[in-house]
């Protein structure tokens, strides 16, 4: 493919700002069985996924909808968690049934660094602040369900109403997002020319 081809998958995958509403989901160690159940991960596609985030959580002992934010705040797409979110099992279904859910961002005091980094592959930019000002950030939302947010990926910053608070994003992430590189199976898909072109070049691999 030509350059300007890459460079047009490229700039498609860029991730440099997410802006819409929040979800607030409170508490620490919320881990990866609470995200999805076990017994939800033998789907072969991700498809329907956004029913099984939070399925427990999201129901009472009668097995009937609550009062879950998950329930509350549809249509939101920035999660905002405390501390140690995502910890637990690796399962790749955890931040897959977020993002089907509508999650695009998710701000919070600290992330385990499997679910982090699985929400890079995903383009979802996983940015960490102080415990104030997540708390903040959260009673915000709650008072004002339809109070915009916006994440500036590029200068680590969210502003909700009057405010703009910096954030920290683990810098292979950063980097990834904003230059529109954490997806590496399309990048390779975009690149195939090339890639065919660099095989054929090699004396140990048979051309196709």
């Amino acid at each position: 493919m030509s350059d300007a081809t890459d460079d047009d998958g490229v700039e498609e995958m860029k991730v440099r700002r997410v802006a819409g509403t929040g979800v607030p989901i409170r508490g620490d160690d919320i881990d990866t069985d609470q995200i999805i159940p076990a017994r939800f991960l033998k789907t072969t596609t991700w498809e329907g996924m956004d029913e099984y985030a939070f399925y427990d959580a999201r129901r009472d002992d009668d097995g009937e909808l609550n009062d879950h934010p998950f329930n509350e705040y549809k249509g939101a797409n920035v999660l905002v968690v405390n501390d140690n979110f995502g910890c637990g099992s690796s399962r790749e279904h955890a931040p897959r049934a977020l993002a089907r859910w509508g999650v695009e961002a998710i701000v919070g005091e600290s992330f385990a660094e499997i679910f982090a980094d699985n929400c890079k592959s995903l383009g979802i930019p996983a940015a960490t602040a102080d415990p104030e000002t997540v708390a903040e950030l959260q009673d915000v939302i709650e008072a004002t369900p339809e109070a915009g947010i916006e994440l500036d990926v590029v200068d680590k910053q969210v502003t909700y109403g009057n405010e703009t608070v910096d954030v920290s994003i683990d810098e292979a992430m950063h980097g990834a997002l904003v230059q529109g590189i954490w997806d590496t199976v399309a990048l390779l898909r975009s690149n195939m020319d090339a890639i065919d072109g660099t095989a054929t070049d090699l004396p140990y691999v048979e051309s196709r």
